[in-house]
């Protein structure tokens, strides 16, 4: 099927590897902004981050 569409096995492992990860990505953020509509917290990792930014001296307003 790959050989069909001029893709080799290699080009074809990289491309789904990178997919995979864009999936992962995509599902945890929808999985944060669920959490967060739902229960109207925010999730420790945006917690952490917030604090970092503001040690660091940027706003999230600034971004």
């Amino acid at each position: 099927m790959w050989i069909e569409l001029g893709i080799s096995g290699g080009t074809a492992i990289v491309i789904l590897i990178a997919l995979y990860f864009v999936i992962k990505w995509a599902v945890k953020n929808g999985m944060k902004e669920a959490y967060s509509a739902i229960t109207g917290k925010k999730t420790d990792e945006d917690i952490k981050n917030e604090k970092e930014l503001k040690e660091l001296g940027l706003d999230s307003e600034n971004q």
